[in-house]
């Protein structure tokens, strides 16, 4: 491999570039298991989970698996079961009703003061608890021209101060989209803050490149980038250099995590993970109960297991470290935070 010299300056090996790496993610449960060295059988995979929300996992994501371990974290988050399929009331394709909240083609406005924006339909890797597993992208796929439906709907509303990039994941779409978009959303004059949602720096480190970096900063507006991890394993010295490369540009970064039956459902796995992201300059932020999106009901706790765990949490994490627990309801006004009993 040839040397180059990376975002912070350090010499190191050439790696393939985000977007290889995003056409690479493995999609076959064999290929999957090869890598492993699972015996496919062992993982139970379900055809027809796969056809309905299909398996993708970068393979910078499974270098962090462990080998041989059918129960590894990291990998019962992306394995398409039978499990998934079983109909479970109370649970649905969109359980935080955003078909009510979708008043324009890639925009969902729930809450006061800023809207949310789906940039890109696509993902980098598919978590099976995704509560947007069912979302209508089809229809919130805009192209440049009708991008100008939204943004005309945040111009003629001065109360909105903050757009934020989702998805699937804002960061699968090309930089001279996002930079583009961008500077549409800085011409107006309201809108103070940027803040981009995505998982695609922890799955695909090398995400966070030049180009990136400067769409971020380009415009006057203030960035701050929320991550999505959910275990401490899946922190390692590429993702803590991606983090490095963005707080060197002043931007905050945040972090959200989903609390997961038999992947973090544990205090002592949580303050690991808390530990480790405050380690890499990312301030845990939220811990979200799990959302009711069908085919995810596996990955829930009960509510006394859930506050057990946060009470526990509690007592071993400094404050600046343990992030919120919070429920999104439908038609709230923001997420609401959980209080465990006492």
């Amino acid at each position: 491999m040839i040397p180059h010299h990376t975002l912070s300056g350090q010499p190191t090996e050439q790696m393939p570039d985000w977007q290889t790496e995003l056409a690479n993610a493995v999609t076959d449960i064999t290929e999957l298991a090869t890598l492993l060295d699972l015996d496919p059988a062992t993982l139970d995979p379900s055809a027809a989970a796969q056809a309905q929300f299909p398996l993708r996992v970068p393979h910078a994501f499974i270098a962090r698996m462990r080998k041989g371990d059918p129960n590894d974290p990291l990998l019962l988050q992306v394995l398409p079961t039978d499990r998934e399929m079983l109909p479970t009331p109370g649970y649905s394709n969109d359980p935080l009703e955003e078909a009510d909240a979708n008043p324009i083609p890639g925009l969902i406005h729930k809450y006061q003061g800023r809207v949310l924006l789906v940039v890109s339909p696509a993902c980098a890797i598919h978590c099976r608890y995704c509560f947007r597993r069912h979302f209508a992208y089809a229809d919130n796929t805009p192209g440049r021209e009708r991008w100008q439906q939204a943004l005309a709907y945040i111009a003629a509303d001065t109360s909105i101060r903050e757009v934020i990039y989702s998805g699937g994941d804002p960061l699968a779409a090309n930089d001279q989209k996002l930079l583009w978009l961008t500077e549409q959303i800085a011409a107006i004059p309201h809108i103070k803050r940027l803040r981009v949602h995505t998982r695609l720096p922890v799955v695909i480190p090398a995400r966070i490149n030049k180009a990136c970096l400067h769409w971020l900063t380009a415009t006057r507006l203030q960035a701050v980038v929320v991550l999505h991890i959910n275990h401490g394993n899946e922190i390692d010295s590429a993702l803590a250099q991606a983090v490095a490369a963005i707080r060197a540009h002043g931007i905050i970064v945040f972090n959200q995590s989903v609390l997961l039956r038999d992947i973090n459902d544990c205090p002592n796995i949580l303050q690991s993970l808390n530990e480790g992201l405050f380690d890499i300059g990312v301030i845990p932020y939220y811990l979200h109960r799990l959302d009711k999106v069908a085919g995810a009901a596996d990955f829930d706790i009960s509510d006394t297991e859930m506050h057990a765990i946060y009470r526990q949490l509690l007592t071993l994490d400094s404050g600046y470290l343990t992030p919120k627990l919070v429920v999104e309801i439908p038609g709230h006004g923001s997420k609401t935070p959980l209080t465990p009993a006492d």
